[in-house]
């Protein structure tokens, strides 16, 4: 089926609502399975395993879920709260409640502890697409980049995640866009 898109859309647009469509018409069987496998994946990664505090993201859009991580590995989480134009990383444990934020996505109330980049081992970030070279499609917010623009959360490895069809050749990429170091999909890592 082709998606008809007007003409005034950027590559960027365009390219994201074809591959956010293609993402949300997942079945949801073949979509948690996919989730799964993906946790898998990171389980059996040594950036992962040796990390103590990671930073992770609650699904939305039918994005990959990371919930099977969250309830069979004992690490430190952290979770993002959107403020302004920024993320704020708070601790967060697997049943702590969470709020709806500003975009309808699940996150830590105001009041949970802050985490600092000093503390942070590892960034889980999602994603509408990455390619080969790193590059990454999302929403079009720029938190993750502004985020990683700033030298101390730069230093912080960070995986990109999504599935398998999502990892392109080539994205269009704008001066600001920051890679991230490691892509992780269904079908395993893709550094």
């Amino acid at each position: 089926m082709t998606t008809m898109t007007p003409a005034n859309y950027s590559p960027k647009q365009t390219l994201r609502s074809q591959l956010l469509d293609r993402r949300q018409a997942l079945p949801a069987l073949v979509w948690q399975a996919h989730s799964e496998l993906i946790c898998d994946r990171l389980s059996a990664n040594t950036a992962f395993r040796d990390a103590h505090t990671v930073l992770a993201y609650q699904s939305c859009r039918q994005e990959p879920s990371l919930n099977y991580l969250f309830t069979h590995h004992h690490k430190q989480w952290g979770l993002p709260r959107c403020l302004d134009r920024d993320l704020q990383w708070h601790r967060w444990k697997p049943l702590q409640t969470l709020v709806s934020g500003s975009y309808g996505i699940l996150e830590p109330p105001p009041t949970s502890p802050l985490l600092s980049p000093q503390e942070i081992d590892l960034i889980l970030v999602p994603a509408i697409a990455v390619d080969r070279d790193g590059y990454r499609l999302g929403y079009g917010g720029g938190y993750y980049d502004r985020l990683r623009a700033d030298p101390l959360w730069r230093k912080i490895p960070t995986i990109g995640i999504i599935f398998d069809f999502a990892y392109v050749d080539r994205l269009p990429i704008d001066p600001w866009d920051v890679p991230v170091d490691a892509v992780c999909t269904e079908l395993g890592f893709r550094d």
